[in-house]
């Protein structure tokens, strides 16, 4: 596919103003969604190719996420698309003052893996309902899931409206050289970083969904057989493989053991006495991710797990005791079923060892005392998060979803999403019926009072 032309096709049907009425964005993301449900069975199969999820895994986390998403957008989509007016001040009068939503133009959306489906399909939405035209490129890393994204978009539009680039790491550099208007990127810290710095050489702004080290924080207050199973949800959910999961534990030491009771208990309640038979339990994505996350594992310090079967791609929900900061798996985002255990003495110090560390993608509190939800809610920074639950937060169209810091920047979902794709320009529209003299030289003291009075 020469990437060049494709771009330029698109920028070409992007200046006809095809994209721009109403009826055109609502009439896109309706092909979407009949598009989508056509389709429902075969994302169900990539999925279980690709991951090993179960279909009902990929209906709660994919599919019915993205038609949620669709429905939330299509009901609002004429208030949100519509101009806003806002106050005139006093020395504009008489004027109208109001913003213009624009579409940017031609967008990047770069998706990953892990959530191949629904982190394509999100971004799609809000660009579509945006007005722009949009080059989608999903993760060579699941093959079947993109494949199944190219032949849903192409029965929905034409490639000069959206257009799917499948491929590897050349693919990705071909797209990064060429100028689009928004680069829409989720995946790695690492990779982020080259997006960003291939954008800047263009001026493109962007939105980065990455990740990092997602801490949760259990004290003595806390519903320790809810928090358990809330958080072997969170955890294992597409096994560990999840931007937001809980990546570590940091729990009072004094319930520690009793929480680790419950915990033990979640897991074979929700995955089976031994989940490397469990026919739904999801896999790591490739060899290269599962010989990395057994890496992690330091046997003398597993009480839960630990193995992994090198021939379907599975690893045991492993649960790490008498962790240290400085492990291994400490060190970087794991991505797998593996959850670190940390105790501390006192919630200043839970505090304290989250803010030493890069700004995290989310951050999960289990605790019934109002004054220890105020302290975390106030003085963590955090992209999102939860109190007294995992993950959920993304789940829902009427919240912004995004990273700080070295977990990103921007936020979508909803109405963000809109914005996210959209330049909102500001306009004031003059009255000719009256000039007010005042801001015109020559000026005078009687000028220099009328301008106090109406700036001061």
């Amino acid at each position: 596919m020469d990437i060049q032309s494709l771009v330029n096709a698109q920028r070409a049907h992007f200046q006809t103003g095809a994209t721009l009425p109403l009826s055109a964005r609502r009439t896109a993301l309706k092909r979407l969604r009949e598009a989508i449900r056509a389709h429902e069975e075969d994302i169900a199969a990539a999925l279980r190719a690709d991951l090993n999820k179960s279909p009902t895994e990929s209906w709660m986390c994919e599919v019915g996420l993205t038609l949620s998403e669709l429905s939330f957008v299509e009901k609002r989509l004429a208030r949100w698309i519509a101009d806003r007016d806002h106050l005139t001040p006093l020395a504009q009068f008489p004027a109208r003052s109001f913003t213009v939503q624009e579409p940017y133009g031609v967008v990047l959306i770069m998706s990953p893996w892990n959530y191949p489906f629904l982190l394509t399909m999100e971004p799609l939405i809000g660009a579509i309902a945006a007005g722009n035209c949009c080059v989608v490129k999903p993760s060579a890393y699941s093959p079947a899931a993109s494949a199944v994204i190219r032949d849903i978009l192409a029965d929905c539009f034409p490639p000069e409206l959206v257009a799917v680039v499948e491929g590897g790491r050349e693919a990705n550099q071909a797209l990064l050289d060429q100028k689009f208007d928004y680069i829409f990127f989720t995946g790695g810290v690492e990779v982020g970083k080259e997006v960003m710095a291939k954008a800047a050489r263009h001026l493109t702004p962007v939105t980065l969904e990455l990740g990092g080290k997602s801490p949760c924080v259990v004290d003595a207050t806390a519903r320790l057989d809810l928090a358990a199973r809330r958080i072997v949800f969170g955890k294992l959910l597409n096994c560990g493989q999840t931007c937001v999961a809980p990546d570590y534990l940091l729990i009072d030491r004094r319930v520690k053991d009793r929480f680790l009771a419950h915990l033990r208990k979640e897991i074979a309640l929700q995955y089976g006495a031994n989940p490397l038979d469990n026919w739904g339990y999801v896999r790591m994505v490739n060899r290269e991710h599962f010989n990395r996350v057994m890496g992690l594992i330091d046997p003398e310090k597993v009480v839960f797990g630990g193995r992994g079967d090198p021939d379907t791609l599975k690893i045991q929900p492993t649960v790490l005791d008498n962790v240290s900061p400085d492990d291994p798996v400490m060190r970087e985002e794991i991505f797998g079923p593996v959850l670190p255990v940390l105790p501390f003495e006192n919630i200043r110090e839970a505090l304290d060892f989250v803010n030493a560390r890069p700004r995290p993608l989310a951050l999960y509190l289990f605790s019934r005392d109002l004054r220890v939800q105020r302290l975390f809610l106030r003085r963590a920074s955090f992209g999102g998060g939860c109190v007294n639950d995992t993950v959920i937060h993304l789940a829902t169209s009427r919240l912004p979803f995004g990273g700080v810091g070295n977990s990103g920047m921007g936020s979508y979902h909803g109405r963000d999403s809109f914005d996210t794709f959209s330049h909102r320009k500001s306009v004031v529209q003059k009255s000719t019926l009256l000039d007010l003299p005042v801001r015109y030289a020559p000026y005078s003291p009687i000028k220099d009072r009328l301008l106090r009075l109406f700036l001061g």
